[in-house]
C-alpha cells in the first residue's frame, strides 16, 4: 500500500529536479519564487557566489492581503524595478516546483512587463 504524499514533499522534490538544471550567475541571475499561504516573496539571486541580489515580498510592500494575484503583480513589478535599478535586465526563472498558475503566473508576467527579459 502506497501512502499519500505531503503536497509540499511533492514540491520541494520537483524543486531539487529544476535546481539540478537550473542557476543562476553572475550576467543571468535566478528569479527565485516562494509562495505560502499569506504571502509570496521572490528574491534574485547570483548563485556562484551565493548571493541575493535584490528581494521583494508582500510582507515588504505591507499589502493588505498578500495571497492574492494582484499581490503577486506588485511584487514582480517592484521586483523588476530594483533589478533594473542594479542594472539586472535578464533572469533564469525558477518556480520552485510550484505550478505555472496564479500567483506564480501573474508574478512572472508583471515583471516581464517592468522590463525584466526571461
Amino acid at each position: 500500500m502506497v501512502k499519500k504524499q505531503d503536497k509540499n514533499v511533492s514540491r520541494v522534490r520537483r524543486h531539487a529536479r529544476v535546481r539540478a538544471k537550473v542557476s543562476g550567475t553572475k550576467e543571468t541571475p535566478r528569479l527565485s519564487v516562494y509562495r505560502s499561504n499569506k504571502n509570496i516573496e521572490a528574491q534574485i539571486i547570483d548563485d556562484v557566489k551565493g548571493v541575493t541580489l535584490v528581494s521583494s515580498s508582500s510582507m515588504t510592500l505591507k499589502l493588505e492581503n498578500g495571497s492574492n494575484i494582484e499581490a503577486a503583480k506588485l511584487v514582480g513589478e517592484d521586483i523588476a524595478k530594483k533589478a533594473l535599478a542594479k542594472k539586472i535586465k535578464s533572469v533564469v526563472f525558477d518556480r520552485s516546483g510550484y505550478i505555472y498558475h496564479g500567483r506564480v503566473k501573474a508574478l512572472a508576467e508583471a515583471a516581464r512587463e517592468a522590463g525584466l527579459k526571461f
